[in-house]
């Protein structure tokens, strides 16, 4: 899922969470609409990432490995590996690895909304 000939994208206290998020641009300078954005990312264990808003397009995020609890609209979901959960436009999301020891990786997939 990680390109071996891309290094990661870093980001610490994503959205005002805890700890480090590695980001793997999986999509790069491809043009493929509706898709925005595909990303591999690795959670730190215990990490955390804020509250956000999905501003620009639907999202669907995917659990490839590990343990986690999202918080979308309010609503607190339990996620595992092969778990999804689709996030509307104009969504609010937090999400928290639940394991102390190992990263939590997931795909995000970012589509916007066609106008016809």
């Amino acid at each position: 899922m990680r390109p071996e000939n891309q290094d990661p994208f870093l980001q610490r206290d994503l959205f005002g969470g805890q700890g480090e998020v590695r980001i793997w641009d999986l999509l790069g300078t491809t043009h493929l609409p509706p898709f925005e954005a595909v990303l591999a990312c690795e959670l730190a264990p215990g990490g955390s990432v804020g509250a956000h808003r999905q501003a620009t397009a639907d999202e669907l995020l995917l659990v490839i490995e590990g343990r986690a609890k999202a918080g979308v609209d309010g609503e607190q979901r339990h996620l595992a590996s092969g778990s999804i959960v689709a996030l509307p436009l104009g969504s609010l999301m937090t999400l928290q690895n639940l394991d102390e020891e190992s990263s939590l990786r997931y795909l995000i997939i970012k589509a916007r909304r066609s106008n016809g």
